[in-house]
């Protein structure tokens, strides 16, 4: 027995994995579509005046950059987009201080980066409201000016946030903007 194990771990670095967790999995991203698609998004920066830009498949450092930013002062409230719940709360070298949210159906998971800060005593596991504050707009990670970066991601089974596939919101955040 404790040979398999050992062949289970060796196997896994083997093949670059180093959890069973971080192996990929089926993403239906037609699924995610439609179901962001049905969703009433509320857009994700309080009082926001300009027109968004899809920047959704502009490149950055050699990726496609799969989100939008949403420039803002430093201090501009952060809202939750859907209801949902607080997946994690996290720091990052490139994202700064950033936050997952689950949608209602767990089947998408919004991502907020370059927080200055949360929303006092917000912590993963809260249930939030659409609307609801959940942080500020900040500089952190590697943000060269105040904004928000928000991604939408397709989840497999597993929820796993880190392994989601990235889709473009932004006819649903244009959505949202109209009267």
């Amino acid at each position: 027995m404790r040979w398999a194990v050992l062949a289970f771990f060796a196997a896994m670095a083997a093949s670059g994995s180093a959890h069973p967790a971080d192996t990929p999995e089926k993403v239906d991203v037609e699924a995610a579509r439609r179901a962001l698609a049905a969703r009433s998004l509320e857009f994700p920066v309080k009082g926001y005046q300009p027109a968004l830009r899809d920047n959704f498949s502009d490149h950055r450092r050699k990726a496609t950059h799969e989100a939008l930013d949403i420039m803002a002062p430093r201090g501009t409230p952060v809202l939750a987009v859907d209801d949902g719940e607080i997946a994690k709360l996290a720091e990052s070298r490139d994202g700064g201080i950033t936050l997952y949210q689950y949608d209602p159906s767990q089947k998408l998971a919004y991502y907020y980066a370059h927080l200055d800060h949360y929303a006092k005593g917000l912590k993963a596991g809260d249930r939030v409201k659409r609307g609801q504050v959940i942080g500020y707009v900040g500089r952190t990670g590697n943000a060269s000016a105040p904004h928000l970066h928000f991604t939408v991601y397709a989840l497999g089974p597993s929820k796993r946030w880190w392994t989601g596939k990235a889709i473009n919101p932004f006819e649903r955040l244009m959505t949202a903007l109209s009267p």
